[in-house]
């Protein structure tokens, strides 16, 4: 091809993919083109390559939008949790993190007392189903009941339910820290009904189940959002051994 046709073609390729939505290709365009050239690739093979490039793009992008939509109040990762000193067991998380229980809509409880990496795994789960795709939730127990009774106020409630079950994974912290009201908790047991055997949530508490009345203080209704939650789940325990205790004391000694 002549210069002139090269220039021609370059501006072509750049029109359509301004139409068609492909940034990356129209940014990177010379950097393809000229190590096309460098390795000889068949038209087939630059075809393949410029079409991958942007795919990746666009599947990078889309997993920092669904990170950024998650509301993570820090970001944690499966791969640096501390499993030596945990007896919490590294095949079980391996699997999870596979992300099936979040394709059968089934929970996953993580139980322990404070300090023994029960957010850490509950933001790792939540940042790898962003990885993978999934539309995910993050938010505390006591700030989902304040945010459902003001949908309710606002007569909004049915659209955020709605919404809350649309999330393939719902990310649900520190129950247990703070007691929930009637009406906080029969608000919560909406949410849970509304995601039940359809999508997953993952929930992290300090209390084990049989003190759930603790915080729920209807009995019938803490026994049945333990129902809705044990179903089908994963459960882990993250011991007792607070590790931000143990560092804090070696950075100490």
């Amino acid at each position: 091809m002549t210069k002139t046709s090269d220039t021609a073609a370059r501006t072509s390729i750049e029109a359509s993919a301004l139409q068609l939505k492909l940034p990356t290709i129209r940014t990177n365009l010379d950097q393809i083109v000229e190590e096309a050239a460098r390795h000889q690739t068949s038209h087939l093979d630059f075809l393949a390559e410029i079409l991958a490039t942007e795919v990746d793009t666009r599947n990078e992008r889309r997993r920092a939008r669904r990170t950024k939509e998650a509301r993570f109040p820090r970001l944690k990762r499966l791969a640096d949790f501390d499993t030596k000193h945990s007896p919490v067991n590294p095949a079980t998380i391996a699997t999870l993190a596979k992300g099936d229980y979040i394709k059968n809509g089934h929970p996953v409880v993580l139980l322990g007392d404070s300090g023994t990496g029960k957010s850490h795994l509950l933001i790792g789960l939540g940042h790898a189903a962003c990885e993978q795709g999934h539309r995910v939730r993050y938010t505390t127990t006591a700030q989902l009941a304040n945010e459902l009774a003001e949908a309710q106020s606002d007569r909004q409630l049915s659209r955020l339910v709605a919404r809350y079950g649309r999330y393939d994974l719902l990310c649900l912290d520190e129950l247990g820290y703070v007691a929930l009201d009637t009406q906080g908790a029969e608000l919560i047991f909406q949410i849970l009904t509304e995601r039940e055997e359809k999508s997953s949530i993952a929930i992290a508490t300090n209390l084990p189940f049989s003190e759930w009345h603790k915080v729920i203080t209807d009995p019938r209704l803490a026994a049945a959002i333990v129902d809705r939650v044990t179903y089908n789940a994963t459960i882990i325990e993250t011991g007792t051994d607070s590790y931000r205790l143990k560092t804090s004391r070696g950075q100490n000694t």
